[in-house]
């Protein structure tokens, strides 16, 4: 059986190896740090501590198919933990509680979104519009040309609809701002993750830290699959058309088959002779703060808090650690770390008044820069495939064509598609990607 070498431990890579590993190639993944995931990593929270964090809260929702697939491929499915209530906060601590009912898809949330405080009647009627309008509009030529904004404008959505309801499912999903994102992209989380049915809009949270679900004991169950961390890429030889080995570390490793799952930006570095144009490719943050109080400030799983700064709030142990998540946080970039805490537990007092009357003892903030590229109307067709000019090189990551915006459940589904493509070069037809419902 050939054997391939992937470069670059995000979920892209580990896609690929689960893929191709399970498939009966042998794999050699090669990643530059100390750890799994990428941007979807645990580490400890100092030097020396037994404390190990997320970089940022990461879920899923049951609509990813495809990194479902992933966990049960490394055997940690059960390590994902689902609910089926969303919390909904209103500066107050007012909460509102959204969750489907008996009705069948689409109709599964309407008992519980018109009990919602937060909405008006008017927000309502104006939203259930908008939603009608997505089933009907699904197949419109223009929809990555024009921003989710345009399209929500264009149905009349109330501003308390589009602040309330459309801007925080939106923006979490896609970590970008629905002025700034493709209305393909808003359709797309949508149609599939709360129109499609009950448990495709279950919220998936690890019950375990993020670096537990990619532990190196579990490749051992697909196949011939080895994980050498701390072992950089410094250069992909490509000679007359094809990639004779890649270097790390002054060493050069040979394979037959080779998929590069490098972020966009240092592809060119490691092998410039791609040629690729992602000049257009734009980033957008997300900012992770980690609270840890004295005393239980909620009981209550998780909260999306409305009219903040901070858009989610998760509940990590017994209500004493929060992690929270704020999404195309471009505006937090230059802030510091003792202002953006600050401002963080003042706004989470906002919502739980138990905050107020706690002591804060001890903080931690995480700022993603380059956490997604920008999924703006024009990109889709900028993100390159798997295949590439190069006739034993591939591509997987996030960012490339595949078919989802720059998720968990993208990447998974990009590494995938790499592992298709591996498999037919190699004459052995294999299919990994689980096509979405609906």
């Amino acid at each position: 059986m050939p054997n391939v070498i992937v470069i670059g431990g995000g979920l892209a890579g580990l896609a690929t190896t689960a893929a191709l590993g399970s498939a009966g190639f042998r794999v050699d993944l090669f990643e530059s740090r100390a750890f799994l995931g990428g941007r979807a990593a645990s580490f400890p929270l100092g030097p020396g501590s037994d404390e190990v964090i997320d970089n940022c809260q990461h879920v899923l929702l049951g609509c990813c198919r495809n990194l479902l697939d992933f966990y049960a491929r490394l055997g940690v499915a059960d390590r994902i933990r689902f609910h089926r209530e969303f919390h909904f906060a209103e500066p107050g601590g007012r909460v509102s509680v959204l969750k489907a009912g008996a009705l069948p898809a689409p109709l599964h949330f309407l008992g519980s979104f018109l009990s919602l405080k937060f909405l008006s009647s008017a927000d309502k009627l104006s939203v259930a519009r908008g939603l009608a309008a997505l089933g009907r509009e699904g197949n419109r030529g223009d929809l990555d040309r024009i921003t989710m904004l345009d399209w929500l404008r264009e149905k009349n959505q109330t501003s308390r609809a589009i602040g309330r309801f459309w801007s925080p499912v939106l923006v979490s999903a896609i970590n970008e701002e629905p002025a700034r994102m493709a209305a393909a992209h808003g359709f797309q989380v949508f149609r599939l993750g709360f129109l499609a049915g009950a448990d495709a809009s279950r919220m998936g949270v690890p019950a375990v830290p993020l670096g537990e679900l990619y532990r190196v004991e579990a490749w051992r169950k697909l196949g011939e699959a080895a994980i050498h961390l701390r072992s950089p890429a410094d250069r992909i030889r490509i000679e007359n058309g094809s990639v004779s080995g890649v270097e790390c570390g002054g060493t050069v490793h040979k394979a037959d088959y080779y998929v590069c799952s490098l972020p966009s930006e240092r592809i060119g570095a490691v092998a410039p002779e791609l040629d690729l144009d992602l000049s257009a490719f734009e980033y957008s943050p997300i900012t992770g703060i980690h609270l840890w109080f004295d005393r239980p400030v909620t009981d209550l799983p998780h909260l999306a808090l409305l009219d903040r700064a901070i858009q989610w709030a998760f509940n990590k142990s017994g209500g004493k650690y929060l992690q929270l998540v704020i999404s195309a946080s471009r505006d937090l970039l230059e802030v510091s770390r003792a202002d953006i805490i600050a401002m963080a537990v003042r706004e989470l007092g906002d919502f739980l008044p138990a905050v107020r009357e706690a002591k804060l003892e001890k903080a931690h903030v995480v700022k993603e820069v380059r956490a997604t590229f920008s999924a703006r109307p024009g990109m889709e067709e900028l993100r390159p495939p798997a295949r590439t000019k190069i006739r034993n090189l591939f591509l997987a990551g996030d960012w490339t064509r595949s078919g989802w915006p720059a998720t968990m459940e993208g990447a998974v589904r990009s590494g995938y598609l790499a592992a298709e493509a591996v498999c037919e070069a190699a004459g052995k037809a294999e299919k990994f990607l689980i096509p979405d419902r609906g």
